[in-house]
Formats: structure tokens, sequence, C-alpha cells
């Protein structure tokens, strides 16, 4: 699998955009994007927003 480089270059730098597609509010710096791999037979995931901090009211939010 390949990860999507436009989308991942763009909510990696922004990731206010996909919170904002999604309708769902963005504080400053509350989310990081990246790519993650799950361990079993490489399964790959194309992005996860990640909430910052241990606020429990955010969502993890895959990208695929």
């Amino acid at each position: 699998m390949k990860t999507d480089t436009l989308f991942y270059r763009l909510f990696q730098r922004w990731p206010k955009i996909a919170l904002e597609l999604l309708g769902l509010e963005y504080v400053s710096e509350s989310y990081r994007f990246g790519s993650e791999e799950i361990k079993q037979t490489a399964f790959r995931l194309d992005g996860i927003l990640m909430p910052v901090g241990d606020n429990a009211k955010q969502p993890l939010i895959f990208v695929g």
C-alpha cells in the first residue's frame, strides 16, 4: 500500500483542513497528523489525526 502523498502532506501541514471537512472544531495545535502501521502482516493506515494532550472529548480520526 502506498500513502497518498498529496493528502498526507496537506493534512500533516494543516490538520485543520481535515477537521473542517468533517465539521469538527479545531483548537490551535489540538491535533497532529501521521501515518501509522499496525503490526499484522504490515497493515498500514494512510493517516491518523491524533489529539494532542489528554482531552478525551476529541475523537481519533482515521484517514483512508
